[in-house]
């Protein structure tokens, strides 16, 4: 038995990394996205292989956020095969009630790579500080020069 591959351009991989960011903003499920063997990074949390383990990483980063907002107008994109790489910033407000803005606070600027195939996410690396909070801020000497 051939395996197919559905043919897709630039322009509909960054359609499918796009629609994600905008899911995530509304609250609106996302995992009809990803391949159910996909693979999400996320920093602290570690590496979720498989629907079930990016369900709970989604989750618990859920867990620490009420809202969240990216700023579509300001992303920089990279594309190269089935990689999107987007580069952006965003604001929020965590679970417990502290708002971040990038440019004001320390968190906020985040890149995230893409492997997408077959309009489904086949890996998602999501690379930024999750201290949202700007509560891991004591072990690092520069933060308290400013």
């Amino acid at each position: 038995m051939a395996l197919s591959q559905q043919s897709m351009t630039d322009e509909q991989r960054k359609c499918v990394a796009l629609e994600y960011l905008k899911r995530l903003d509304r609250g609106e499920g996302i995992f009809d996205l990803f391949a159910d063997d996909a693979q999400v990074y996320f920093p602290k949390w570690g590496l979720a292989t498989g629907r079930r383990e990016y369900e709970r990483l989604f989750a618990d980063l859920g867990s620490i956020l009420k809202s969240i907002s990216h700023d579509y107008a300001y992303f920089n994109y990279i594309m190269q095969g089935d990689f999107v790489v987007v580069e952006g910033t965003s604001s929020g407000m965590t679970a417990d009630g502290v708002e971040w803005h990038a440019g004001v606070t320390h968190a906020g600027r985040w890149c995230d790579v893409f492997e997408i195939r077959d309009f489904k996410i086949q890996r998602v690396f999501i690379y930024l500080d999750p201290d949202y909070a700007g509560a891991d801020t004591a072990r690092y000497p520069w933060l308290r020069q400013r």
